[in-house]
């Protein structure tokens, strides 16, 4: 049976990367606008209600609005945008933390955002399996290829060459963090330090550990093993071992599109210290590739079908 989709925001850097990843696969068929009825209401309403399952690329309030537009029970929602990733009545669509089973049966779904990807991959399990203690003030260092911040940020980039790093959220209270601290269990809102990078795509998320600080705190040994116990079969998320580390992790301007995630855990000599490093395609895992991910399992077939899984490391 074929799953009717329309993307509404097709023409933005996530709905182009979700048509690529469909683009082929008889498991689907796309209903289309034209660009000039794009925006038009009356036809994206009925787009919207034609189809199996939505997918929203939108700004959020447009999101808010496309959802208003469906006036019917059937038609299914994926919302790559942050207006409902904390709402109630929609399920947060982390595959693996969540369960593939809530995904495949829900009606709607927020997609993550790309930093509390790699974030909560690291974070949640951890804090679920005891090892991190859910008190603790945990801070993010993170940098992403500058795809993430849409056609207006590539443009910049594109515009202004010597641009090689650009911090931002200065003035802290980003948006993703609701999303990391509900779905960690956190007590605080962690400290998050994003940045973005001279490279089309790629993303680097990286949690610092004090773990001499920290009452309970596992050894890194143990959160490695609770890591890939964890994700133990999981085609998409993958832990590096942890008596092979690398010596140095690298994000390539010539990466190609990738849907896993890497993580690696790092421990000091003495044990006192520790770093979590997540590795993914902040369009891959971080946006589209989640999304389709989603959509996978919401129309009866395998998560990883489609997607491209080489390894990033």
């Amino acid at each position: 049976m074929t799953t009717s989709v329309f993307i509404d925001g097709a023409a933005g850097t996530t709905g182009l990367e979700i048509r690529q990843r469909l683009a082929g696969r008889e498991e689907f068929s796309l209903l289309t606008l034209p660009g000039e009825l794009r925006k038009d209401a009356s036809a994206r309403r009925e787009a919207i209600n034609d189809c199996d399952v939505a997918i929203l690329c939108l700004p959020d309030d447009a999101a808010r609005e496309a959802v208003a537009l469906i006036d019917n029970p059937r038609t299914k929602v994926i919302d790559a945008s942050t207006a409902h990733r904390v709402a109630e009545g929609w399920t947060y669509g982390f595959q693996e933390l969540i369960g593939r089973e809530q995904i495949a049966a829900a009606k709607r779904v927020s997609n993550p955002g790309c930093y509390p990807t790699g974030f909560l991959a690291l974070v949640a399990p951890l804090i679920r399996a005891g090892l991190l203690p859910a008190d603790w003030a945990f801070s993010v260092n993170a940098v992403s290829g500058y795809s993430g911040g849409g056609n207006a940020l590539i443009d910049r980039f594109a515009a202004d060459p010597g641009i090689a790093w650009r911090g931002y959220g200065l003035g802290l209270g980003h948006k993703h963090l609701a999303e990391m601290q509900r779905y960690a269990d956190l007590a605080h809102e962690p400290l998050f330090s994003p940045a973005v990078i001279d490279a089309h795509r790629g993303m680097a998320v990286d949690v610092p550990l004090a773990l001499g600080a920290m009452c309970g705190a596992g050894t890194a040994a143990e959160m490695h093993r609770a890591l890939s116990e964890f994700y133990t079969g999981s085609a998409i998320v993958r832990v590096s071992p942890l008596g092979n580390a690398p010596d140095e992790l690298l994000l390539r301007k010539d990466a190609a599109p990738s849907d896993g995630m890497d993580l690696h855990v790092f421990g000091s000599a003495d044990g006192t210290q520790a770093r979590l490093i997540a590795k993914l395609d902040n369009l891959g895992k971080g946006a589209s590739g989640a999304a389709v991910q989603s959509l996978n399992l919401m129309s009866g077939l395998p998560e990883e079908t489609g997607l491209s899984l080489t390894t990033s490391t």
